[in-house]
């Protein structure tokens, strides 16, 4: 009878085991999926139109991308779970704050994957001047086909992507801006 207790307490055990090992790394921030599916619409291609769509700023407001504007745009998607977005952060302020004249910033949260106090929490610890969108039900995203973030599209004036870019050092975050500044187009 107690080789049957011990089988089983074993046989629970390992399960238990299994159960924990495929669990791991699942509550933590860096290792979650951003989004499980890509939109059906078409790719997002430099030289070509990124999509446009209307959001609503986090202190108001509603902005558009799309179409063609006075300044090219860098649209900075985030998420205030993300550790690469939180390395980010700084250089994005930093880059804003010296080409703010020259290039429109947007920072868009994932809100449909993130918590709006956090969201908030994340842009007062890093100082954002620069607006900041949530995108709540992920049309977006969606509509970029966004994979995973942070992710940055650089659009120019006539609102065409002209890059897709991730983490950067700050320089050559900045040497990014610069081009867009000067690119044909812009």
């Amino acid at each position: 009878m107690t080789r049957k207790y011990a089988g089983m307490l074993a046989l629970i055990a390992l399960l238990t085991g299994a159960a924990l090992y495929q669990m791991k790394g699942q509550g933590q921030p860096e290792s979650r999926p951003v989004f499980a599916a890509a939109s059906k619409a078409g790719r997002v291609v430099p030289g070509q139109p990124v999509p446009a769509l209307r959001l609503q700023g986090m202190r108001g407001g509603e902005f558009t991308v799309g179409g063609e504007r006075s300044k090219p745009l860098l649209l900075n998607f985030w998420a205030s779970w993300c550790g690469p977005c939180h390395e980010e952060a700084p250089d994005l302020q930093a880059v804003y704050a010296k080409y703010k004249d020259q290039v429109d910033f947007y920072g868009v949260n994932v809100t449909r994957e993130d918590g709006l106090r956090e969201a908030e929490g994340f842009v007062k610890k890093y100082g954002f001047t620069f607006p900041v969108l949530l995108d709540t039900e992920g049309t977006a995203a969606d509509a970029y086909r966004l994979r995973f973030v942070p992710t940055s599209y650089l659009i120019d004036r006539k609102g065409n992507l002209v890059e897709v870019i991730h983490v950067l050092p700050a320089a050559q975050l900045e040497a990014k801006i610069r081009g867009l500044i000067g690119a044909q187009g812009a």
